[in-house]
């Protein structure tokens, strides 16, 4: 199957269910969303431990010690971010030439994502020029701390406010697509291959619980329903945990394990939020594909972030 990998694409509409839980009152959430930003900007970082989440996943025998990350670039970049520089093609075309065996039995359901197990060798610019990119990202997911759990139920004003309160930014959507894809224009951080061995991805699907919504993030502790049933359904791991899953540029788990806000740039409020690189469910879980339709003060129970800064320089040296 051809297809050109557009810079916006979009999930089944029916798939919105599955990645957050929206705001009741959109008008008057935004409010609340903003003012839980400032709140929380305020205050320093909580440490990512949600009370009763799914624990660690043990290392493997033979495998990178959590604290042993890959080699990466880090010169012009801050402590805990990783160097990424190249150029960059806004417009890819990707084949998928065997796709997973739920997709193709159920192709069409609203809850069943397009799940690609192979690409074709290599993927196409069709892009007229390629630009350049120089930045920095961090390595993890927030809080970007080994043994922390990534953090989630968190809004795109909130994950703005949290990255600008540690003297960062969200990273843009080419910055987030470059980090994970690279210069090969990867369909997976990992290759061409879907590896689920690798990424915390296609576990499996637990309905939400939609009669009630759930608390964000420092208030969940605090709240039955939202703590009970955070722990029904979080399948996150560790930061830090294993180091199997990661791109070019030594950026961990940019597919699966939490959802991550970018910005959208030329987009105005509320159209700003884009989330991108999927999580430990079913779905697609890959390099491009933007989700567009959840609003700023919209959050989930799988949506996290992490942030990006522009490089201090632009040496091109390799660092440990």
């Amino acid at each position: 199957m051809s297809a050109l990998t557009s810079l916006r694409a979009l999930l089944p509409a029916g798939l919105a269910a599955w990645l957050l839980v929206p705001s009741c009152k959109p008008s008057q959430a935004s409010s609340e969303a903003a003012a839980s930003a400032a709140s929380s900007a305020s205050a320093t970082p909580v440490a990512l431990v949600m009370p009763d989440a799914a624990p660690a996943e043990p290392a493997e025998a033979g495998t990178q010690a959590a604290n042993d990350p890959p080699k990466a670039r880090t010169d012009g970049c801050r402590d805990g971010m990783v160097r990424v520089e190249g150029d960059y093609c806004p417009g890819v075309m990707q084949d998928c030439i065997e796709h997973h065996p739920e997709y193709k039995a159920r192709r069409g359901e609203k809850t069943v994502s397009e799940r690609c197990m192979k690409y074709k060798q290599p993927s196409t610019c069709v892009s007229k020029e390629r630009k350049r990119l120089s930045f920095c990202i961090d390595r993890y997911e927030w809080p970007n701390q080994v043994g922390e759990l990534p953090r989630v139920l968190t809004s795109w004003l909130e994950a703005k406010a949290l990255c600008e309160k540690a003297g960062k930014r969200l990273c843009t959507e080419d910055e987030f697509n470059f980090a994970c894809e690279g210069p090969e224009m990867l369909p997976y951080a990992t290759g061409y291959d879907r590896e689920p061995e690798k990424c915390n991805i296609d576990k499996p699907y637990v309905q939400p619980d939609q009669s009630r919504q759930m608390a964000t993030y420092d208030k969940c502790p605090d709240n039955e329903f939202c703590k009970s049933e955070m722990k029904r359904l979080d399948q996150r791991h560790a930061i830090g945990s294993r180091h199997s899953c990661v791109s070019w540029a030594g950026v961990v788990d940019i597919n699966g394990n939490v959802n991550e806000w970018v910005e959208l740039p030329g987009e105005k409020h509320p159209n700003r939020s884009g989330l991108k690189g999927g999580w430990w469910g079913p779905v697609r879980s890959r390099c491009r594909p933007t989700v567009t339709f959840h609003k700023e003060f919209d959050y989930g129970y799988e949506a996290g972030f992490r942030c990006c800064t522009d490089a201090s320089d632009s040496k091109q040296s390799d660092a440990g």
